[in-house]
């Protein structure tokens, strides 16, 4: 990952996904995918599936896939979440990230982002008494 996150940053990245999961049933996953071929929404719909996000009880799984190298994201919500969020909550996260990537600023944008996404899985899916960790939230990569 070297010139792009540092292992404390990813380590870093790590903790923020589990403060944003920690007042909400919804999943957030980041997937670094280092491919040099086809990055494209249905690579990143392959890794969503892989990851098995489509699997939450509410359906409410977030999935950033990055590719640095070729300036690529998407950014995924169930079908849960997403019939709760509007496309423009999306499209402005999409912006701000890949505006920020633009600078550089991989980490800070990156965790802003899952801090957001944290914010709005709470909304619209709070936690119960009961909270279930029903995904790693390690980051992975290909």
């Amino acid at each position: 990952m070297g010139k792009f996150l540092t292992d404390t940053e990813i380590a870093s990245l790590v903790e923020a996904i589990q403060m944003a999961e920690r007042c909400t049933t919804g999943e957030i996953r980041v997937h670094i995918d280092s491919n040099t071929e086809c990055n494209n929404a249905n690579v990143a719909f392959e890794v969503f599936k892989r990851l098995c996000m489509h699997k939450t009880a509410e359906r409410n799984g977030v999935l950033f896939h990055i590719n640095f190298e070729k300036k690529y994201l998407t950014i995924i919500g169930d079908e849960g979440i997403h019939q709760k969020v509007h496309q423009e909550f999306w499209d402005h996260l999409h912006d701000t990230l890949t505006a920020e990537f633009a600078k550089g600023n991989y980490f800070n944008a990156l965790k802003d982002a899952i801090l957001k996404t944290g914010k709005e899985l709470k909304q619209f899916f709070p936690t119960n008494d009961n909270p279930v960790n029903e995904l790693s939230d390690e980051i992975t990569f290909s």
